[in-house]
């Protein structure tokens, strides 16, 4: 199966393509007091502009100000794809063992028999999981062509290009998996909040979403106090959001989530956490029998 042609943005006229209006208040609570942590130009990615992050005083969520538009977007994830493409294998025995590590946060007790893996580029977790949970059908969704190349070499039985806000992928898969996970994704999203709405969604009553996210608290965290120089420029500017722990916390429970657990996941920098939450079904809510199902997507055979 040949991949789908990647389309170029379009430029428009007398706008910034790449970038939305400069915001003057925090996305997560509103707030207007905001000061600027990092200021640096393109990194090795060679996306156009100067990229501000911004952390907001009151509740030290961070974000990319502006934030890129739909084209940004699409430009940043095409060529991360294409950079992945170059060296299409990169897991090494250390890194194979962090995605076992992983695949081992679920209960003991627990064998889920659906698991939907967002922004799973080359497959590779579900490749690593699939020795700790044999019995377990794992899929794959990413927005770039590489969730393609993951169906054909067998690490994922379904592949869905996008991205799980759209309302067709929504729609198609409501209600339809017993574990979600998100490893390093939330932080690379236009809105976190919106897709985690969209995670509760896809998760069956009582199923388990799975978080790995980036903590810029911790010391040499992503977002560096002082010389703001230390930002790798091969990671600029790929975080859109650096969102506190208690923050995610907070709105996960929020959305009817109870928080399994909540620990440090990786001993060296970057620091990140690893969640596991519960999805509860809220008291006023309709219970079902039957979990509604949704249709496969058509595959040919390459």
């Amino acid at each position: 199966m040949s991949p789908t042609p990647w389309p170029e943005p379009g430029p428009l006229a007398g706008v910034d393509p790449f970038h939305e209006p400069r915001r003057d208040d925090c996305p997560w609570c509103g707030s207007r007091q905001l000061r600027t942590r990092v200021r640096a130009p393109e990194g090795r990615r060679r996306t156009p502009g100067t990229f501000v992050v911004d952390e907001c005083r009151d509740c030290s969520h961070a974000f990319q100000n502006p934030r890129p538009t739909a084209d940004g977007l699409l430009l940043r994830y095409r060529r991360h794809a294409v950079e992945d493409d170059l060296d299409p294998d990169p897991v090494g025995r250390r890194r194979h063992r962090h995605l076992r590590g992983a695949a081992r946060a679920l209960p003991p007790h627990l064998e889920p028999e659906s698991w939907l893996d967002v922004g799973t580029g080359h497959g590779h977790f579900p490749e690593a999981a699939r020795e700790i949970h044999p019995y377990t059908s794992f899929d794959g969704l990413d927005p770039t062509p590489r969730v393609d190349l993951a169906w054909e070499a067998g690490r994922v039985e379904e592949a869905y290009r996008g991205l799980l806000t759209d309302p067709g992928i929504m729609a198609r898969l409501r209600a339809r998996y017993e574990v979600v996970s998100m490893f390093h994704h939330l932080e690379h999203t236009a809105d976190p909040r919106e897709e985690l709405r969209a995670a509760r969604a896809v998760l069956r009553p009582g199923g388990h979403l799975l978080l790995e996210v980036l903590d810029p608290a911790r010391p040499l965290g992503a977002l560096p106090a002082r010389n703001r120089r230390l930002w790798k420029p091969r990671d600029r500017p790929r975080p859109l959001h650096l969102v506190p722990l208690r923050n995610l916390l907070a709105e996960l429970r929020s959305l009817d989530f109870e928080i399994l657990a909540a620990r440090p996941c990786t001993p060296l920098p970057p620091r990140a956490h690893r969640i596991l939450a519960r999805r509860t079904t809220p008291p006023s809510a309709p219970t079902t029998s039957r979990a509604p199902t949704a249709e496969r997507a058509d595959r040919s055979t390459p």
